[in-house]
């Protein structure tokens, strides 16, 4: 590492030495809330008033009534509110399909969006987000605001920039159409920021970075990480994991007696991570470190929310799990109860007038164009406004799902594909349930999928059956899911789906011992964590899982 690297980090640290006691005046933030979020409101639609959304919802009246400063007057957000109901991605796409597809200009956001981000959808599918010459700014100062938020962590930048910074993004092959509009994973598109001087201290390079075959792009950064200096990470915890793993075995073919991380990088400090929850990964994560699942002395851990649509929130005190919303950064949030989100006229609430413990989904108007826009997830408060910033914890989807590993599995993604095996192969299976397999399964698994399923054939019969049906719902959820297909590619990230067969009325046994058989109760057809599937199975020991 050349002796001005550190330079980096005391650049860095000096040029958000401003933001860092900004951010740190915990009771502005608590107080300032409304206001900053309005402004914020007032800007975009100020913005956008000429569009043919803000036309079409009088965006310049909204701004006249309320007044010269009219973020000051609480009643933008209700005329707002009035102008424009609750949307979905559905209710977007033909907008969005003319942007994306044809180039149009001023249809959502001012002029021509270049960018644009593919993720997995909320019905099957995929779908593909705005991304803004606003919106890339909107990331650029809240990945800054990561550095702010690690520095209150204690951590210093200095040095960190002495080592390198390994950023583990994913995939993405750009294709861009005859309008000159690019379409790709949001880390592929993002690339392009990193500039001389960061491009000396983060790794991977921009080659390896926009590889879009992950095997090959693993064992690109395994060879080239194991012999690094590496300080900081930033990834999602399998993806941590599993290039872990590949460095070990890289090293056991050298010769050299590596197996923890703390060997390869003793100076490491901090790990950026979001997007799925970390606790499953945590004995994994602390043995890959140390050896032991049980292991201390760890690095510091930063969690981040991160969407396609925004960069929504960051942890700002260790040890709390609330994430910090990002409020000043040309996003306006909107909270509605979870048990309203499919009703016709459902309340909505800003920051500032959400309650503690209780369910929101989250609703974003966005600095690319999404207005009033369902992203899915479901959060809960455990610091709000005037006692403290707005934080939050993700605690799931509106919709069932599955994503454990970035995979981003919804119940139709399962449901098709559990529907195409049993009809190809003429098999006869009864209710079902998935749930992931995480790392240090009991049974020594790989991470991956598990579907229990009725099956009306003999069980001790139906091994070569199940095998094949596990093969075809792992070609369905492909074809469905650009997310799981990365995860699935060569098996790195994730293994082929586990099938568990269980003999017939196996979930009304379930529901009568858990006091819901009969009425309008059944079994959730998938879960995010393993406590439905793993009492289902226990109460039927003739299971055996296959494709394990």
């Amino acid at each position: 590492m050349s002796g001005w690297s550190p330079l980096i980090g005391v650049g860095l640290r000096t040029l958000l030495a401003r933001r860092r006691a900004i951010m740190s005046n915990s009771r502005n933030w608590a107080t300032s809330a409304s206001r900053v979020q309005r402004d914020q409101l007032a800007r975009l639609i100020d913005m956008a008033s000429e569009t043919e959304f803000g036309r079409n919802a009088s965006f310049r009246r909204i701004l006249q009534k309320s007044g010269e400063h009219a973020s000051e007057h609480p009643e933008l957000v209700d005329r707002y509110r009035d102008a424009v109901p609750i949307l979905t991605y559905d209710d977007l796409l033909p907008s969005l399909r003319r942007m994306r597809e044809q180039g149009e200009p001023d249809v959502l956001w001012p002029g021509v969006v270049r960018d644009w981000a593919q993720t997995s959808g909320t019905t099957a599918g995929d779908k593909f987000v705005p991304v803004s010459k606003r919106l890339m700014r909107h990331n650029y100062k809240s990945a800054l605001d990561v550095y702010v938020h690690a520095m209150r962590f204690g951590l210093s930048l200095p040095r960190i920039f002495s080592g390198k910074l390994l950023f583990l993004g994913g995939s993405t092959d750009v294709e861009v159409n005859e309008h000159g509009v690019r379409t790709g994973d949001l880390s592929g598109i993002v690339t392009s920021l990193i500039r001389w001087p960061l491009t000396r201290v983060v790794l991977p390079d921009k080659d390896v970075a926009l590889m879009d075959h992950w095997p090959s792009k693993l064992d690109r950064m395994a060879r080239i990480c194991m012999n690094e200096d590496i300080r900081w990470v930033s990834g999602m915890p399998s993806w941590t994991v599993a290039l872990a793993e590949r460095m070990f075995e890289f090293c056991r073919e050298q010769g050299r007696p590596v197996s923890t991380l703390r060997e390869l990088w003793p100076n490491l400090e901090v790990f950026v991570h979001g997007g799925v929850r970390f606790t499953p990964f945590e004995p994994k994560f602390r043995e890959i470190w140390s050896g032991s699942p049980t292991g201390a002395d760890v690095p510091a851990r930063l969690e981040v929310y991160p969407a396609s649509e925004g960069f929504i929130a960051i942890q700002d005190t260790p040890g709390d799990p609330g994430l910090r919303l990002n409020i000043d950064h040309e996003i306006f949030y909107e909270f509605v109860p979870l048990e309203e989100i499919h009703d016709d006229a459902p309340r909505a609430f800003t920051c500032d007038q959400v309650e503690k413990g209780q369910r929101y989904v989250v609703v974003m108007s966005t600095c690319a164009g999404l207005w009033r826009y369902v992203i899915g997830d479901v959060v809960e408060f455990d610091t709000i406004p005037p006692e403290g910033p707005p934080r939050l914890r993700i605690v799931g989807r509106h919709r069932l799902f599955i994503n454990a590993f970035g995979e981003n599995l919804i119940v139709e993604h399962i449901e098709n594909a559990v529907i195409e095996a049993a009809r190809d192969l003429g098999a006869t299976t009864g209710e079902f349930t998935a749930a992931p397999i995480y790392p240090g399964d009991e049974q020594g698994r790989h991470p991956g999928l598990e579907i229990a399923i009725e099956w009306s054939e003999a069980i001790e019969n139906a091994g070569a059956q199940v095998a094949q049906f596990s093969a075809i719902v792992d070609d369905v959820l492909k074809r469905q899911n650009v997310d799981y297909t990365t995860k699935r590619t060569d098996g790195v990230g994730m293994a082929p789906p586990v099938v568990t067969p269980l003999p017939a009325g196996a979930f009304n046994r379930w529901l009568d011992a858990n006091g819901k058989l009969g009425g309008q109760h059944k079994c959730p057809r998938c879960a995010n964590n393993r406590d439905i599937l793993d009492e289902v199975v226990g109460m039927n020991k003739e299971a055996t899982p296959v494709g394990s």
